[in-house]
């Protein structure tokens, strides 16, 4: 029986189609404008807002920008989506790093050449890093103020931040059903 060498030996053909395939696999120059840019200037865009509307309600409460509908207000939030696992900075802090580390394998490894996915991955990131700065520099709480409403019922209050997260998973969903055509 005769023994396969390439396999074995260090800096085999093997090794080398492997390197190859990974550096296909990396995103192109195109991908990184896209990516890099929704990453810093939403990163930007949620700490501003959070800062300037804060900072501006400070002495008014709320102020109505749609009545009935649509208000600013002040509100911290110490938990998650709908205040789930409030009371637990550390394990959601915990969570957020693992999340940014995994959408950063994506963007970097995945080999998705989808425009519409790098763009759902640099609103992820900046979703996730606008309120993990929020967790580790607020004492735990995230700052919450877009207030919407109507007949009494209040939808929990959001920030930019979570306003990049939900349209990063819808345009996920859609990229899902989204075939880019081959060229040939």
């Amino acid at each position: 029986m005769k023994r396969e060498e390439n396999s074995t030996r260090p800096g085999s053909s093997s090794g080398r189609v492997f390197l190859k395939h990974l550096y296909l696999a990396l995103p192109d120059s195109s991908a990184h404008l896209i990516f890099w840019p929704l990453v810093v200037i939403g990163i930007a865009l949620d700490l501003w807002s959070k800062k300037a509307v804060f900072n501006w309600l400070e002495h008014r409460g709320s102020v109505s920008i749609i009545d009935g509908f649509l208000r600013l207000v002040t509100a911290l939030n110490d938990g998650a989506a709908f205040g789930l696992f409030a009371g637990h900075p550390y394990w959601l802090v915990a969570v957020s790093c693992v999340a940014l580390v995994v959408i950063f394998a994506c963007f970097l490894f995945g080999g998705n050449k989808q425009r519409l996915v790098q763009i759902a991955l640099g609103l992820f990131a900046a979703g996730v890093c606008g309120n993990l700065y929020d967790r580790i520099f607020n004492d735990g709480q995230v700052r919450d103020f877009i207030d919407v409403y109507y007949c009494q019922r209040h939808w929990p209050a959001f920030n930019v931040a979570d306003s990049m997260l939900c349209i990063a998973v819808g345009l996920g969903i859609i990229s899902c059903f989204w075939v880019p055509k081959r060229s040939s």
